[in-house]
């Protein structure tokens, strides 16, 4: 969902504002997750994954490292989550997950980014049901009755799993993580997660096509460089 810039020294400095972005909503979470349940990845689970993901997404060390001695130490910021729900354009449904330590400052950025782009916040619950909370794995393979085999064997609850242009996808409730995680590390020595997550998925998709589309990237964008915001879903898809 990346716009167009008008010449490669903007695209950059931009480019530059959403790692320094990336990099601030990953050292939130993990001192946030850390202060909460221990700065031990292998006690940790939920500390684990994030580190995980982190490293993925290229966050320098020592941003990781700040997050966890800041937790260790006790002292810092009093973060809370909080959470929006709404409509987007053509009446698709969004959830704004956030961290904030100023549960005023973050309501209204939150609704001027939804009024600004052709959408408008609801009442908590108003969309949440409309999504599975659950643990999505996304890896290269070309078996998936294998890979179904091996998590069953494990005893892991299947939701979904999918094999599509040579990627697997696999679906189960978000309890299982740890549990979905080991098994396909234990069944597939060496397998590679594009995505290791916990995430809000859709029970349905909401086709949008024309302004509403241009629209539900700009409320994205918007969200995304709010400081509290830390993840945005919805059911759209374009056409």
């Amino acid at each position: 969902m990346g716009r167009a810039y008008q010449n490669r020294k903007e695209s950059m400095a931009k480019t530059s504002d959403m790692k320094a972005k990336v990099y601030s909503k990953y050292g939130r979470e993990i001192y946030v997750c850390a202060k909460s349940g221990g700065i031990d990845p292998d006690a940790n689970l939920a500390l684990r994954r994030l580190i995980d993901n982190a490293k993925k997404d290229q966050v320098p060390a020592h941003v990781i490292k700040n997050a966890l001695d800041k937790a260790e130490g006790g002292a810092g910021e009093d973060f809370q989550p909080a959470r929006y729900e709404g409509f987007g354009p053509g009446g698709c449904m969004v959830i704004v997950d956030c961290l904030t330590d100023n549960p005023n400052r973050t309501f209204a950025d939150v609704r001027k980014c939804f009024t600004k782009n052709n959408a408008k916040l609801g009442s908590p619950g108003a969309v949440a049901h409309m999504f599975d909370h659950v643990a999505l794995f996304v890896f290269k393979g070309h078996d998936e009755d294998a890979v179904l085999e091996a998590l069953m064997m494990a005893d892991v609850d299947v939701q979904d799993i999918e094999l599509e242009d040579g990627m697997i996808t696999v679906l189960t409730p978000h309890t299982e993580y740890g549990k979905a995680k080991d098994a396909l590390m234990a069944a597939f020595p060496g397998i590679s997660f594009v995505v290791d997550d916990i995430s809000y998925e859709p029970q349905s998709l909401c086709a949008i096509s024309g302004d509403d589309a241009q629209d539900l990237r700009n409320l994205i964008d918007a969200l995304n460089f709010c400081d509290d915001v830390q993840k945005v879903y919805h059911n759209a898809e374009s056409s």
